[in-house]
C-alpha cells in the first residue's frame, strides 16, 4: 500500500489528490498539491506527521492561503489545510479559536462582545493560526497585543503550549515556531465599550474597501514595511503603480499589492514581483523584502 493509499483510508472524503490550489489560495492561481489533507483532531495531526517522517514526505500547512503564492508547477508531498478546525468560543474575557477560524469572526465577535483590543483586525482575510504564526497586524494593531497562550503540535507530533510571555516576537514575525503547527489560541481582551468598537470595526472595514483593490484577488501586501518608509511609496515613486505582466498587476488603487486581475498564473505574478523587487533596488537601494511566501519551483521549464 503506498502512503497515499494509507492516506485515504484514513482521512476518506479528507483526504484528496491532485488538487488546485488555485482554489485554496486568495491569489487564486498555482498548480496542483500531490495530497491535499483536512487533518482536525490532534490524532489526525499526529498520524500524519507520523507518516510524513516515516516515508519522508515533505508537508506544509495551510489556512486561508492568504500569504501565500504557489507555484504553477504545483507542490509535491502533503499539504495540510487547518479549515475544517474552525471552533470559536467566548467565556468571560477570553476567546478561544482554533487555527482554521477566520480572524475576522474572532474580531466581530470580540466587539460584539463589547471587549477591545482586536477591532483594528477586522477585515484580514486570514486565519487565527496564520496571524498567529506571522504576527499578522493592521493600522497599529497587532495579533500578539491580546495574545495570551497558542496551542501546538510539534513535528514529532507531541502537544504543548506556549504563553505569550515564553515567545520573541516583533513586526510581522515570531521567533522558535518554525517546528510546532498551531492548533488553536486564546485572546484575553479588556472591556472596551460596545458602541465604540462597532463603529472602529465599521470604519476600518471600510478603509479597507476604500483604499485596498478587494475587487481582485490578491494576497494583501506583498512586501513588509522597509524601516522608516512604506513598500508601497518607494514601488510608486518607482513609476510601478499599474505595470502588469500576463494578468498580474501593481494595483493602481495599493502599490503595495499585485493582483490577479485577468487569469493570471503563478508565474505572471512571481515574475511581476521579482520586477518589482528589481526597479526598487535599482532606483533606491532598498531591498524589498517578501511579506508573502513562496511555495514550489517557479522555473518555467521545470
Amino acid at each position: 500500500m503506498t502512503y497515499k493509499d494509507t492516506l485515504k483510508e484514513f482521512f476518506g472524503e479528507n483526504c484528496l489528490f491532485g488538487e488546485p490550489m488555485s482554489s485554496h489560495t486568495t491569489y487564486r492561481a498555482g498548480g496542483p498539491a500531490e495530497v491535499y489533507l483536512y487533518p482536525q483532531t490532534k490524532e489526525e495531526w499526529s498520524f500524519v506527521l507520523k507518516l510524513a517522517r516515516t516515508e519522508n514526505i515533505p508537508l506544509r500547512i495551510i489556512g486561508f492561503g492568504s500569504n501565500i503564492l504557489v507555484s504553477q508547477n504545483g507542490i509535491g508531498g502533503i499539504t495540510c489545510s487547518t479549515k475544517k478546525m474552525d471552533h470559536i468560543s467566548l467565556t468571560g474575557d477570553t476567546i478561544q479559536a482554533q487555527a482554521g477560524a477566520a480572524l475576522d469572526k474572532v474580531c466581530e465577535m470580540a466587539c460584539k462582545a463589547g471587549l477591545s483590543g482586536m477591532e483594528k483586525l477586522s477585515g484580514i482575510p486570514g486565519s487565527v493560526g496564520g496571524a498567529v504564526y506571522m504576527n499578522a497586524g493592521a493600522f497599529g494593531q497587532e495579533t500578539f497585543d491580546c495574545l495570551e497562550y497558542f496551542d501546538v503540535i510539534d513535528w514529532e507530533g507531541r502537544p504543548a503550549t506556549f504563553l505569550k510571555s515564553d515567545i520573541k516576537y516583533g513586526y510581522r514575525k515570531v521567533e522558535g515556531i518554525e517546528n510546532y503547527i498551531i492548533l488553536s489560541a486564546g485572546f484575553k481582551l479588556p472591556k472596551g465599550d460596545y458602541t465604540q468598537l462597532i463603529a472602529a470595526r465599521n470604519t476600518i472595514q471600510h478603509n479597507r474597501l476604500e483604499k485596498q483593490p478587494l475587487e481582485y484577488p490578491s494576497a494583501g501586501s506583498v512586501f513588509k514595511r522597509p524601516v522608516n518608509d512604506y513598500a508601497s511609496r518607494l514601488i510608486d515613486e518607482a513609476g510601478l503603480r499599474g505595470l502588469s505582466i500576463g494578468g498580474a498587476k501593481v494595483s493602481e488603487k495599493h502599490a503595495g499589492f499585485i493582483v490577479n486581475f485577468n487569469r493570471a498564473s503563478a508565474l505572471d505574478i512571481k515574475l511581476l514581483i521579482d520586477k518589482v523587487r528589481q526597479e526598487v533596488k535599482t532606483k533606491f537601494g532598498v531591498e524589498l523584502e517578501l511579506e508573502q511566501i513562496l511555495w514550489g519551483n517557479f522555473d518555467e521549464a521545470h
